[in-house]
């Protein structure tokens, strides 16, 4: 077993197949305009399937493909099959905006694609354009409901909760979840990069969370999948329903059981989603090095892992000093892909 400075194992691979998006969501990608990468400097599926293989040697149970907008690639379904063949096989996950996935749903799932997180911050549609920026609920919705015909499961609905914007949604989230037998993920407002605006005020705590839903949707805990997953987890005490899960990482921090690590869409290895930086394995991969010398850098970079950025975080809040979420330069979202 592969363990790093704090003796945490690596179980999770987050692979960015693209910095593109169709939306452009406030909190993640809130600039109108970005420089996107040049294609060749993109990993191509051959890459990403040797790396995630060597991963998988490592120790990785879990591969989840994110972007920017990862359907917003090409053939993606192409990307999953491959995973989806390697010995042992990794769990093949997916986070997506969902506006194309009623058209991608079906290719998926016969590639075998099993579980998808769908990003859905409101139920409004006007809210949802403005937090989007562009982007159309019902088409959402579309592809959210084509997953559930076509037996994807579990599908989890992501909402970022910020002050102002969509906190007074947060039961009607729920709701909505139950109704379908979704799983409903609520996300504390996170300082990810350094172009969101992100302030201590803006954010709705995992306590006020639970308190609003548990007063009309009473909740029993469960705690965190395997131990080392982002959200707590709980269950209807009623027994209806999906779940709910609440990802803390401001007011709850959790790095003490991080087990994830990243891949950036152009192929840089990184560690920790506030990281400022990542080892550029593709270089490695298109320098012509052997499967040996790069299980080596991998195992190197992830032994001196020492990452506890939302802890330290935390401790800085608490502090007379304060939090100033711009001391740190970070990579942007579209980079990490969450």
């Amino acid at each position: 077993m592969m363990l790093d400075a704090f003796r945490r194992p690596l179980r999770d691979l987050r692979v960015s197949v693209t910095d593109r998006c169709n939306f452009r969501c406030t909190y993640c990608m809130p600039l109108d305009e970005y420089e996107w990468l040049e294609k060749g400097e993109v990993l191509s599926f051959e890459e990403i399937t040797r790396l995630a293989r060597l991963f998988v040697s490592l120790g990785v149970e879990k591969v989840r493909l994110t972007g920017g907008e990862p359907l917003a690639r090409r053939d993606l379904h192409k990307l999953v099959a491959s995973l989806s063949a390697l010995d042992p096989a990794p769990e093949i996950c997916l986070t997506t905006n969902g506006s194309l996935l009623a058209d991608k749903a079906a290719d998926l799932v016969a590639a075998g694609l099993r579980r998808i997180n769908v990003s859905i911050d409101s139920l409004k549609p006007e809210r949802f354009r403005r937090i989007t920026k562009r982007g159309d609920l019902d088409k959402v919705l579309d592809g959210l409901f084509a997953a559930q015909r076509l037996g994807l499961h579990p599908i989890k609905i992501n909402a970022v909760i910020e002050r102002g914007v969509n906190d007074d949604e947060v039961l009607d989230l729920v709701a909505f979840a139950r109704e379908h037998a979704f799983s409903m993920r609520f996300i504390e407002f996170m300082d990810v990069g350094n172009a969101n605006e992100w302030q201590m005020q803006k954010i709705v705590s995992k306590r006020e969370m639970l308190e609003t839903i548990h007063a009309q949707f009473p909740l029993r805990e469960i705690g965190r999948d395997k131990g080392s997953a982002p959200a707590v987890d709980y269950e209807f005490v009623d027994g209806r329903g999906g779940d709910v899960g609440v990802i803390a990482s401001v007011t709850e921090p959790f790095c003490g059981s991080c087990t994830r690590a990243r891949l950036t869409a152009d192929g840089k290895f990184v560690t920790c989603l506030f990281a400022h930086t990542g080892y550029d394995v593709k270089k490695l991969l298109r320098g012509g090095a052997s499967d040996a010398e790069v299980l080596g850098v991998l195992e190197t970079i992830w032994g001196k892992r020492s990452d506890r950025y939302s802890e330290e975080r935390l401790t800085a809040l608490q502090s007379a000093v304060g939090y100033d979420p711009k001391r740190q330069k970070k990579l942007e979202m579209i980079s990490l892909g969450g």
